[in-house]
């Protein structure tokens, strides 16, 4: 295979924009990365060389939201292009994560998936329109938001912003109280859903369970009480009970599902453990409760008998989304979608994101970006150059042609 770095190559503006984004290192802190500041500032750089003026908005020190207004003919309505400035990290990787390399058609590094690829067709869609001269229906904000593969402090701080509330203190989502909008505002969320419309994904939940037992000499484990083995019944309780969720499906995200995804036990291999700890993810249905479905567990891990479990408060807590199909961003999107020839079809993902957010403070909206999710946080990160032009056709006729 013919590899060509990008210094060897001519290249659109658009994937060079997205190169660039690409080689900026933006892991989020959480992963110990630099965070978002350097790609802030270069989505600043980029509009202000078109005479578009940009707000820089604090969210965490040094990780600011970035604000990009075009103004439309009606300023009582809205449409925000919201996507997140973060990456994972990139210890897994195969490949270089931030040397960006472009063969047959695709282009790799880390974010270029999720979801470089649609920050940079956003931006390119609200610099044409600048460009064109041409006055859009109504305003258009982009909103280039930190923190999306965290805690979604960025969304949180973006609605403060949107209901002109002053932000401080950003807790995240579905913790705190999410504020409403009550301006007419959409939202397109930019996610790798391979340039579909999406109007539904699923909520997720976090939490972790904690067994204690008594540490003893591991030649005596009678003197003791060993916390793994304790736990291995809450992991059977919690299999037995996942059997239920296969029998439940939505039309569009499939059945919830739960994975226990981390263990910690034991500290000594001649100790018997004396506690034993496990973190969850839970994927969320529209018509599911985040809190009622956290209330399950903790009632099922109760009747275990004869173990000492503590359930401990959620780390992360979001409602499901779904976006009924009458809505006028939705009825816009497929006008659009058939305009410049793709599917028109609305469809589901498994995975969470911003939209979730947005959607409970009142933003109806779809999530539609280009790439594909099994590209997004792999070893191998990539997206397709095709889908990324077509994402920002995309994006310019809804800017344009709908919610008017």
């Amino acid at each position: 295979m013919s590899e060509l770095t990008l210094p060897e190559r001519n290249l659109s503006e658009l994937t060079q924009t997205l190169a660039e984004l690409v080689a900026i290192n933006s892991v989020n802190p959480e992963w110990g990365g630099p965070g978002e500041v350097d790609v802030a500032r270069y989505v600043v750089s980029f509009f202000r060389a078109v005479g578009l003026e940009c707000e820089l908005w604090d969210v965490l020190p040094n990780r600011p939201n970035v604000y990009v207004k075009l103004p439309g003919r009606d300023s009582s309505r809205r449409i925000v292009l919201e996507a997140h400035m973060d990456t994972v990290g990139v210890g897994s990787m195969t490949i270089p994560p931030f040397e960006p390399v472009i063969s047959r058609g695709i282009l790799f590094g880390r974010g270029s998936c999720d979801v470089k690829a649609g920050l940079a067709a956003m931006m390119h869609a609200i610099r044409d329109v600048h460009l064109s001269k041409i006055t859009p229906p109504c305003d258009v904000w982009l909103a280039a938001v930190v923190d999306e593969e965290h805690l979604f402090r960025g969304v949180s701080s973006l609605i403060d912003r949107l209901s002109s509330e002053t932000t401080s203190g950003v807790t995240p989502p579905g913790i705190a109280r999410i504020k409403k909008v009550e301006t007419r505002t959409v939202a397109v969320v930019a996610e790798p859903t391979d340039c579909r419309i999406v109007t539904a994904n699923k909520g997720v939940l976090r939490w972790r369970i904690i067994t204690t037992g008594k540490s003893a000499h591991s030649s005596k484990p009678e003197l003791g009480r060993n916390a793994i083995t304790d736990m291995m019944q809450v992991i059977a309780a919690l299999q037995a009970d996942s059997l239920k969720l296969q029998q439940r499906r939505h039309s569009l995200v499939g059945p919830p599902t739960l994975c226990i995804s981390m263990i910690e036990g034991g500290s000594q291999i001649n100790f018997v453990p004396d506690r034993c700890q496990i973190s969850l993810d839970r994927r969320l249905l529209p018509d599911e409760s985040a809190s009622k479905v956290f209330e399950h567990y903790r009632n099922l891990v109760s009747k275990i008998p004869g173990i000492e479990c503590q359930v401990q408060p959620p780390i992360l807590s979001d409602d499901a989304m779904e976006t009924r199909e009458d809505e006028p961003v939705v009825v816009s999107a497929k006008q659009v979608a058939q305009s410049v020839g793709i599917s028109c079809e609305s469809t589901g993902v498994p995975f969470g994101c911003d939209a979730t957010k947005l959607s409970r403070a009142g933003v109806p909206g779809i999530i539609f970006g280009p790439g594909n999710i099994d590209q997004a946080h792999a070893d191998v990160e990539f997206v397709e150059l095709d889908q990324v032009e077509l994402a920002r056709r995309f994006y310019r006729t809804f800017i344009m042609e709908s919610f008017a």
